[in-house]
């Protein structure tokens, strides 16, 4: 048995053939390119007729297909992914049935759901029953594994941790992102320093000779390893909120292990222990006594892995 896995992020799509033993027999790969709409919803069943090729150029037979979407899933299968123009109700699962065929089961879940899937399947949370990935990327969110299952909640929202209240009072440059996405995400970072950078004109460090409205998180952490204090307190200001972060999720869930991953996991990998020691002042003891926090054994590939066990899942369910 063999099943197809998809990851649409915002800029790129990336899948994989994967054999029963959820290893990858096959990859394909495309990006976006400012696609919008029903482009991107071509270019995704285009990859996945690709793969059904190559399946059966192998000899091999799917069984399921498991798709990863930057956004909600919702139960119908509609997608509604911000950062995909004209993807707020999009109909993926049924465009992706409709090209594997009958007798394929199709799965749809969020890129969050599918990172903790891949963790426990093949990575750091291998073999864990309560399991949070806390992705840190442009955006933020969380994946949480709760006995064993996915927690989806009422909408398929749950998760959207880039909403949680960390600050007060309120800001209005919370209202479009949440608290939480606005000081820690990549596009909170870049707003922070860009924020410090108005508010220092005096500050002269290699920070200040990015252009402002091309400033990124990485740009921000490049000039923190160069020692640039004004970068520091952005990096600073982002652990803190990391820890308080994984302290939250410790305390709600009382999970085995936290991943941290996503895009800026990467370079924030080298704040770890800073991250930890943070989390451990907010956490419940108890529980933060006997968690593990690591950073992502897969990287970039958490979503794809995760959605090859989705895939997985849904055959096994059929």
């Amino acid at each position: 048995m063999a099943v197809i896995g998809l990851d649409l992020g915002a800029t790129k799509l990336a899948g994989a053939l994967f054999g029963g033993d959820g290893a990858i027999l096959e990859r394909s790969g495309a990006l976006l390119e400012g696609r919008a709409g029903d482009d991107v919803g071509r270019l995704v069943v285009t990859a996945l007729r690709e793969l059904l090729a190559a399946a059966e150029a192998r000899g091999e037979s799917v069984a399921a297909v498991g798709a990863s979407v930057p956004g909600i899933a919702d139960r119908d299968g509609t997608v509604w992914a911000p950062n995909v123009p004209g993807w707020e109700r999009y109909p993926l699962r049924d465009a992706l049935a409709a090209e594997a065929g009958a007798g394929r089961a199709v799965a749809v879940e969020s890129d969050r759901a599918c990172s903790i899937l891949g963790e426990v399947a093949r990575g750091c949370a291998r073999g864990c029953r309560h399991a949070v990935f806390l992705a840190v990327g442009t955006g933020v969110g969380a994946g949480v594994l709760v006995d064993g299952a996915v927690l989806r909640g009422a909408r398929g929202i749950a998760g959207a941790i880039g909403w949680t209240g960390l600050d007060r009072p309120y800001r209005d440059v919370y209202d479009e992102r949440g608290g939480f996405e606005s000081h820690a995400s990549g596009f909170g970072i870049a707003r922070v320093a860009r924020e410090l950078l108005r508010e220092s004109p005096e500050h002269q460090g290699p920070l200040r000779a990015v252009v402002p409205a091309r400033l990124s998180a990485h740009d921000v952490f490049a000039a923190h390893r160069e020692g640039d204090a004004l970068a520091g307190r952005v990096v600073a200001n982002a652990v803190e909120c990391w820890g308080m972060a994984v302290a939250n999720v410790v305390s709600l869930f009382d999970p085995e292990v936290v991943v941290l991953g996503g895009g800026l996991f990467g370079p924030a990998a080298a704040e770890l222990d800073r991250i930890v020691a943070e989390a451990r002042r907010w956490a419940q003891p108890v529980s933060f006594a006997r968690v593990v926090v690591k950073v992502s054994a897969l990287g970039p590939e958490a979503c794809l892995i995760g959605s090859g066990e989705l895939a997985l899942q849904a055959a096994r369910g059929m």
